[in-house]
């Protein structure tokens, strides 16, 4: 079973939960139309890293369920990760996702478009955003409950799937935090990095694959010990690409983790070996909704010169090698070793 086949997989299984549910909305008002279509929209991107950790856990783990009912509990993770999103997308007052609007911004245009004079349009966009967010992560425990999973496996992935939402609103939480506070420190940020992303995007889908098997104690550590550095590294990575990356890839404005002002590590690192005239330009500029590309580019520079860049890259190397040694002390079976290897390539060398 290949990586890909894995995705083609998860994506069949995703589309067609959303379908079936398709009708009872539309039952209740054909007014939900636009609902499903931007729910449509985001879901037809994505790189599908969750769910394709929690299957390969599953491998890893020597999982006896139907493969089927693995891939459709793996695939719920993705409405998961849309509700994430669009409410993160609100948060951050973020124009675009995976190169489309954003829902917010996607509602606010329909609410222009249509002349409605009942109030504005922005509460109403972000009102909807976060109705819709809210629909994704009821649907996710819903697909996952009824993915066909016998009730043992079920319940014991049940645990770990509570944990991960309360761990990634919690990271949600700390993040907003940071912005405010603005302590800029290193520390502070890896804290967000860990519980924001990290253990989301690879740690505790590798863990629920895992508790879905079945799988031994020893097996559940080795897989966490590979998950924690590589979902650091993979969110660094997304740090990097958020200022330097190329839209046509990210499917964002480029520098937009600078106009949302993220106290990202590569920020940290940059602040904390600025002069005190470049944290001060940084800090201006930091947080501007209207950060030209002048702006950007000013602050580009500030964060290569600094070494700032250079400090985020090499904690990049040194947690993707601390997941390349536990990978290969693992004890798990071959092919489930040879596909978290090329997961983590896919999560950590993402170029601009």
């Amino acid at each position: 079973m290949s990586t890909s086949r894995v995705r083609k997989e998860v994506d069949e299984a995703l589309m067609a939960f959303v379908d079936r549910q398709r009708p009872g909305l539309l039952a209740i008002s054909p007014d939900l139309a636009p609902l499903l279509t931007a729910l449509d929209v985001l879901l037809a991107g994505g790189k599908r890293l969750r769910p394709a950790f929690c299957y390969w856990g599953w491998r890893a783990a020597g999982g006896a369920q139907p493969r089927e009912a693995v891939v459709a509990a793996a695939a719920s993770l993705e409405l998961l990760q849309a509700s994430a999103l669009i409410h993160d997308d609100v948060m951050d007052s973020s124009d675009t996702r995976r190169g489309q609007p954003s829902v917010h911004r996607r509602f606010q245009a329909l609410a222009r478009d249509e002349g409605w004079a009942g109030g504005p349009a922005g509460p109403f966009g972000e009102g909807t955003a976060i109705l819709l967010g809210d629909l994704c992560l009821s649907w996710s425990g819903e697909m996952f409950e009824w993915s066909g999973l016998d009730e043992d496996a079920r319940l014991r992935g049940r645990e770990v799937y509570d944990l991960m939402r309360t761990e990634v609103m919690c990271g949600q939480y700390l993040d907003l935090l940071e912005g405010v506070r603005g302590s800029g420190t290193v520390d502070a940020a890896l804290r967000v990095v860990e519980f924001k992303s990290a253990k989301y995007t690879i740690e505790r889908p590798l863990h629920l694959g895992a508790a879905l098997a079945g799988g031994s104690s020893e097996v559940v550590a080795a897989l966490r010990e590979y998950g924690r550095p590589l979902g650091i590294a993979f969110q660094l990575r997304d740090d990097v690409l958020g200022v330097f990356g190329d839209p046509a890839q990210t499917g964002k404005p480029a520098g937009d983790d600078l106009r949302e002002g993220k106290r990202t590590v590569l920020i940290a690192h940059t602040l904390e070996r600025a002069g005190a005239g470049q944290a001060a330009t940084v800090e201006r500029l930091l947080g501007d909704p209207g950060l030209d590309a002048a702006g950007v580019a000013e602050v580009r520079s500030i964060i290569e010169g600094t070494g700032g860049l250079a400090a985020c890259e090499a904690m990049i190397e040194e947690y993707a090698d601390r997941a390349a040694a536990a990978l290969a002390a693992a004890p798990i079976a071959a092919d489930a070793r040879a596909a978290l290897e090329e997961l983590a390539v896919a999560a950590t060398a993402r170029k601009a």
